[in-house]
């Protein structure tokens, strides 16, 4: 039994409370579909796998963590490049990754390469090494790489 089997069940739940409150709308389901949601939880000793709601407050950590390093990078660039004299130092740097799939590397360079000031170049996934250009490499290797590892602190509780 996995988690789809869970979240599977948390609909059926939802639409009988439907079936039996004899309406049909969003309200209702939403309502239905929280229902099903706490009674799930209630039996959760009883499946075989963790709770599904551990994956959704995971997903919601990493989508506002990336919103965080997003308006932060931002901000960073936008006052490196509204200076009067450009006085950066662009660089490409070697960083490790401990992501193992395909996927986990491939949401890492997406969401590296979604903020701003960095950009993924290449990727060895067998030796686990990105080669990551940075806008200023001088001052950003450090952030960069404290950034990544909270990318990757987030992405293994989602997938794992």
């Amino acid at each position: 039994m996995e988690i789809t089997t869970q979240i599977l069940l948390n609909l059926l739940i939802a639409f009988v409370y439907m079936l039996l409150t004899e309406s049909w709308n969003v309200v209702v389901f939403a309502i239905g579909y929280a229902m099903g949601f706490v009674i799930i939880f209630l039996m959760r000793r009883f499946f075989p796998v963790p709770f599904y709601g551990r994956k959704i407050i995971a997903i919601v950590k990493l989508f506002m963590l990336f919103i965080v390093e997003l308006f932060k990078s931002t901000v960073v660039v936008a006052l490196l490049v509204t200076r009067p004299k450009l006085n950066i130092q662009p660089g490409i740097f070697r960083s490790e990754t401990i992501l193992k799939t395909d996927l986990e590397i491939t949401l890492l360079s997406a969401l590296m390469t979604l903020t701003p000031g960095s950009v993924i170049m290449e990727i060895d996934p067998r030796a686990g090494v990105m080669f990551i250009h940075a806008m200023d490499a001088s001052d950003y290797r450090n952030n960069i790489t404290k950034t990544m590892r909270k990318f990757e602190n987030a992405i293994i509780e989602v997938m794992r």
